[in-house]
């Protein structure tokens, strides 16, 4: 029977919180380390490592939300300074010191290994179809240190449903830069406003926001229409609905028990 979908969306709040951990600070500086020149160098050379020396096109497809060219400016340059290989452990190694920081005593809990096989179980069942970054990752060795084992489950649920995500939004006509449009009328801010975008030409975003409202999901004021509101609402519902049945493989017991085991380590972070 199906796990309900509340408990799905909390799996994710608790993934998404700990899987991001790899975009802070002790990572970053891990990457600077090894000659990254800046964070964005860090952040693709980790984060599309599981791809191999894929061309910045592909890297730019599956990431899906980056504006034109931006992946460009870092890939290939970083595999002249790094291998995939390289970058993998790097990442790993700064995420877990990262995680480690902020749970302080809690890392060296004897629960977290019960935590980290729970969701390590969860995280190399779910199917791959259509998961290529997933797919990538799966690809991987698990580690066996408890809190690099945890955050890389994470990492790996945390992608799967963002390659699901992906692939609504490409069913429902909304691209990388509207999705962030939608977004950030989400967190009640402005388009300009909004960090991932708000770099862009203003020509550019204006440009997206017109045809979000031409399509009559963004009103006059740049806020949700309830069109637009209703479909950010069903695509959250069914981006829950496709990362599902990565959980199918523990009971209920076993869900509510990762749950509660993760929470402490979210909450930290």
């Amino acid at each position: 029977m199906p796990h309900p979908l509340a408990r799905i969306h909390r799996m994710f709040e608790l993934i998404e919180a700990i899987g991001t951990i790899t975009f802070s600070g002790v990572p970053d500086e891990a990457f600077r380390a090894v000659g990254m020149r800046n964070y964005w160098d860090g952040y693709f050379a980790g984060r599309a490592a599981p791809l191999g020396l894929a061309p910045a096109e592909v890297v730019h497809a599956v990431f899906y939300n980056f504006a034109d060219g931006e992946v460009a400016r870092h890939i290939p340059w970083v595999w002249g300074k790094i291998t995939p290989e390289e970058a993998i452990a790097v990442r790993e190694r700064g995420s877990a010191d990262a995680i480690r920081q902020k749970i302080g005593d809690l890392a060296a809990s004897p629960g977290l290994v019960r935590i980290g096989d729970l969701a390590t179980r969860a995280a190399v069942s779910a199917p791959i179809e259509g998961r290529v970054l997933y797919a990538g990752l799966r690809a991987l060795a698990v580690p066996e240190e408890p809190v690099a084992r945890i955050w890389h489950a994470a990492t790996l649920l945390r992608e799967h449903r963002g390659d699901g995500h992906n692939g609504l939004l490409v069913a429902h006509g909304i691209g990388g830069t509207e999705a962030h449009v939608l977004t950030a009328l989400a967190f009640g801010m402005k388009p300009q406003e909004f960090g991932r975008i708000h770099h862009l030409p203003k020509a550019q975003l204006a440009g997206v926001v017109d045809g979000l409202r031409d399509r009559g999901l963004v009103d006059a004021a740049d806020g949700f229409t309830d069109a637009g509101r209703e479909l950010r609402e069903r695509i959250e519902t069914l981006t829950d609905e496709l990362a599902a049945p990565a959980y199918d493989v523990l009971t209920a017991d076993e869900l509510d028990e990762l749950i509660a085991g993760l929470a402490p380590i979210a909450d930290a972070l």
